[in-house]
């Protein structure tokens, strides 16, 4: 009985390390990306991120729609730095609860210059907030107001 015990408590302790250490360590590493800006035929500036202000999600950098000379449109992100994390995905949303939202695709860093292919017919005037959202446990991690003003 005393062994079953232990044993039953040497799995428990791996699994709870193997959780925390996949739920935590991506906070310890970063993921550079420097692409380049697509060919454009129009730069739009549109907004710059603002995290979320608890000391842990945390996104600065700036927003660009480019419209490539073939039409098709990117979101840009330029001088980006958010916390890293897992499960990290770059939304178009109506609101910063991503409650009605595109997904653009997995954060594919969290420093650095990057492009998202923005899907035909997506609508920017209503899907006008850029959400790095951390899916799994559904947190915000920062956003961006889409605005021709900015």
């Amino acid at each position: 009985m005393g062994k079953t015990k232990i044993g039953i408590t040497i799995v428990v302790s791996i699994l709870i390390i193997i959780i925390v250490v996949y739920a935590a360590g991506p906070l310890f590493f970063n993921i550079i990306v420097d692409e380049e800006m697509p060919a454009a035929s129009l730069v739009i500036p549109m907004g710059n991120f603002i995290g979320i202000g608890d000391g842990i999600h945390d996104a600065v950098g700036e927003v660009f729609i480019i419209e490539a000379e073939d039409g098709s449109k990117f979101l840009r992100f330029e001088n980006f730095k958010a916390s890293n994390g897992p499960d990290l995905y770059v939304y178009l949303a109506t609101d910063e609860n991503a409650s009605d939202y595109i997904s653009l695709g997995r954060l594919k860093g969290n420093i650095g210059n990057q492009n998202y292919l923005i899907p035909p017919g997506a609508d920017l005037s209503n899907q006008d907030t850029v959400l790095i959202w951390c899916k799994q446990f559904s947190v915000l991690f920062g956003s961006a107001k889409l605005s021709s003003s900015n």
